[in-house]
């Protein structure tokens, strides 16, 4: 009982001084993910956008905590309000898999456009997705090409494939086999 209590002793007098977003990303790294939250925590309620939405990878995934779909929701959106694209883009796929709330592309794809409007890679292929496959929007190949380039010129390889398919299959565009290797 005494060890415990000079451990919590000694983590509060860290967080007391300060600890930093890398330092609660190092413990994550570690596997000790309740030094993570409690760092997380103490940066979330100073209103550290990126702990905030740290917090909300830790609720959704149950990492040190009890898994909790709610919680992750409310810590994205605090985060998300401050113009977090990592916040927005989690938020878009809560809604697109239906985590802990009603299943909603509109909603879906509303976060995913704020977060895509911040050059998000993910939120930009998840969009083109949509378009692609006609889920919660009309199906639209050429809005979808437009998503994947975009992520695409910013190194994302999923994007490059499904350009690669695009040009493959003539979705969208001529059929040109020779861009679509280019894009493979």
């Amino acid at each position: 009982k005494m060890k415990k209590l000079i451990v919590s002793l000694g983590l509060a007098l860290t967080l007391s001084f300060g600890t930093t977003l890398d330092e609660g990303l190092k413990a994550v790294n570690k596997g000790d993910y309740q030094t993570a939250i409690t760092i997380f925590e103490d940066l979330a309620y100073k209103n550290d956008v990126n702990a905030q939405n740290n917090l909300g990878v830790m609720y959704q995934h149950g990492y040190g905590v009890k898994q909790d779909y709610k919680k992750s929701k409310e810590w994205y959106e605090k985060a998300a309000a401050q113009n977090n694209a990592n916040a927005q883009y989690n938020l878009g796929n809560i809604y697109y898999n239906g985590y802990g709330v009603k299943q909603d592309y509109k909603k879906a794809k509303e976060w995913y456009e704020k977060a895509a409007a911040q050059d998000d890679t993910e939120a930009q292929y998840n969009l083109g997705v949509m378009y692609s496959n006609g889920k919660g929007v009309k199906q639209d190949y050429l809005k979808a090409k437009e998503l994947y380039e975009k992520a695409a010129a910013q190194g994302y390889a999923l994007a490059q494939y499904n350009l690669g398919v695009f040009y493959a299959n003539g979705e969208g565009v001529k059929q040109d086999y020779f861009k679509a290797t280019d894009w493979y």
